[in-house]
């Protein structure tokens, strides 16, 4: 399958996408689609639309591929053309995420302060009970279903802007500075939104394995 065939470096895949290779692309198009699709699916509001931003994309990429410099990666700068296509259609939508500044859901605590000791001898260390434990992942099918359903759903409850960055991050493994080149947000700025994004995911995880472990101890 072409998912499996490693992609060639850079330059020699520009070269050949220039060249009207309907192999090379192809090999783009499967390889980076769904993941532009995740992403699209963010800014619009339907899934039939988020399929046409990435179309559209795609078209974009094919006419400007004579200006791609190399400044950014192939990907990012691919990514970076569905990000303004998909921006321009969620304004169209009335669904604009302003990246660049920080808003309101930026603020505040990211963990429950009561979970911290607010006195000496330490000061802001964990509450006994109060530390997060580690997890070990069921080995049940059927349970890591559950969690990849509970994940989801974490996920889904986010605001649009930090399951955007959450995604690129964790999930499609962008790194910083490609996450910040694509939404032209600041660094400091990323760190602070996938920041409380993970936080807010880890949050919902950590309920969901508490309940787990309490039906077991209850279980006969």
């Amino acid at each position: 399958m072409a998912r499996d065939v490693p992609l060639p470096p850079d330059d020699e895949m520009v070269e050949r996408l220039r060249g009207g290779d309907e192999a090379a692309f192809a090999l783009v198009l499967d390889r980076w689609s769904p993941s532009m699709l995740r992403l699209a699916r963010s800014f619009v509001s339907t899934n039939a639309t988020a399929e046409e931003v990435v179309q559209e994309a795609w078209l974009a990429v094919i006419q400007g591929l004579a200006r791609f410099e190399g400044r950014a990666s192939l990907k990012t700068w691919v990514f970076r053309i569905l990000v303004n296509t998909a921006k321009t259609r969620g304004a169209k939508e009335s669904r604009t995420l302003p990246f660049s500044s920080l808003l309101p859901e930026d603020e505040g605590p990211t963990v429950d302060p009561s979970r911290f000791r607010s006195s000496d001898p330490h000061p802001g260390h964990w509450n006994p009970g109060q530390r997060p434990q580690p997890w070990m992942l069921p080995e049940d099918a059927a349970l890591n279903t559950e969690v990849r359903a509970v994940l989801a759903e974490a996920l889904s409850a986010l605001p649009d802007r930090h399951r955007i960055v959450v995604t690129l991050r964790d999930i499609e493994g962008h790194g910083s500075d490609e996450v910040c080149d694509m939404l032209n947000i600041s660094p400091g700025n990323q760190r602070v939104i996938l920041h409380r994004a993970r936080a807010a995911v880890r949050t919902r995880l950590e309920s969901y394995f508490s309940a787990a472990a309490a039906q077991h101890q209850d279980a006969p």
